[in-house]
């Protein structure tokens, strides 16, 4: 189940076996979405899986999911979503009501997104080999002008935005499947951000160095990834980031860090120091952006490394999530 959580075990796995044997030369820097040019025409290009337990949860489903995350890797390359593709793997016994539900659900998601659902696939699997429904998804786009994201342009001294608060996908998923005694007002933050985006980029354009959505494994893997790929260090303010008191009180009483857990409406940018202030404000001032912070900033040294300065004056390393705490998020 590791190798599936987005963390350590993930990253050994693509970058051990398909990565070396499936991926051309060119394209073995590993992001959200390829960017490729085809017959002089340049698009982005990314796929993914949703296997989410239960199929619904407080603010959101697994069909507006699937929409949502596709979406949301294609911005957070650089580029607009236009079509997407779908791919329907079903229970036997699932109700033709919950499947509905699901489509009527990929639908508004559509809508909203701006994206037009092209075509797919439907298969069907025996009773118990599919939590009911599996959802997989590729979505094409057309890249955002002006904007290149690439880790290897971060530089000392970049700043580290976050659209805003962390956990609430994760924690919320592991409420809804009732399996703990807790109880708490939260929802999923599952959205597209490309409105947030758009706005990012539009102030400060090619100042604007790395973006990331922080799903699977968290705000601390998808910046250990960002770490490594760059050589540098990550250096994070704890009371700087946004958090709402109900994952707070979770995470503790669980032993978990909010910083492993899955976020499905929220992003991380990289943005040149210069340009910091006017990032932020765009955020800010974006739909949905008004919880935005600066986070952080990027260091030297130690190279590879993700460092977080606790609200108790110390500093504590952060690694990529090892292990799968909450496995069926996304």
């Amino acid at each position: 189940m590791s190798h599936g959580a987005g963390g350590k075990a993930s990253r050994r796995l693509v970058e051990g076996l398909f990565a070396p044997l499936l991926l051309s030369g060119s394209e073995k820097q590993l992001a959200d979405a390829a960017h490729l040019e085809i017959g002089g025409a340049k698009i982005a290009f990314t796929t993914d899986s949703f296997v989410v337990r239960p199929l619904r949860f407080p603010g959101g489903s697994i069909g507006e999911l699937a929409v949502n995350g596709t979406v949301n890797d294609l911005a957070v390359s650089g580029a607009r979503a236009s079509a997407m593709v779908v791919t329907f793997v079903l229970e036997e016994g699932l109700s033709g009501s919950v499947l509905e539900a699901e489509v009527r659900a990929m639908a508004a998601a559509l809508s909203r997104a701006g994206v037009a659902m092209v075509g797919g696939d439907t298969k069907v699997v025996e009773r118990g080999k599919a939590d009911g429904m599996y959802i997989t998804t590729a979505g094409i786009g057309a890249p955002i002008p002006g904007v290149h994201i690439d880790p290897r342009t971060v530089r000392p001294g970049d700043k580290v935005l976050l659209s805003g608060p962390i956990g609430d996908h994760g924690i919320t998923i592991l409420l809804a499947r009732n399996e703990l005694d807790l109880e708490a007002d939260l929802v999923s933050d599952t959205r597209p951000v490309l409105p947030m985006v758009e706005e990012l980029a539009a102030a400060c354009g090619p100042a604007l160095r790395w973006m990331r959505d922080p799903t699977r494994g968290g705000v601390a893997t998808s910046l250990n990834e960002l770490a490594r790929d760059c050589g540098l260090s990550v250096e994070l303010n704890e009371e700087e980031i946004p958090m709402h008191d109900a994952v707070r009180g979770a995470c503790e009483l669980l032993g978990l860090d909010p910083l492993h857990i899955a976020n499905e409406g929220q992003f991380l940018a990289v943005v040149a120091a210069d340009y910091a202030d006017i990032a932020l404000n765009a955020l800010q001032q974006s739909e949905g952006g008004d919880q935005a912070a600066m986070i952080g900033e990027i260091r030297e040294r130690p190279a590879g490394t993700v460092l977080v300065n606790t609200r108790y004056r110390g500093t504590r390393i952060i690694d990529m999530l090892v292990g799968d705490p909450l496995p069926r998020i996304c």
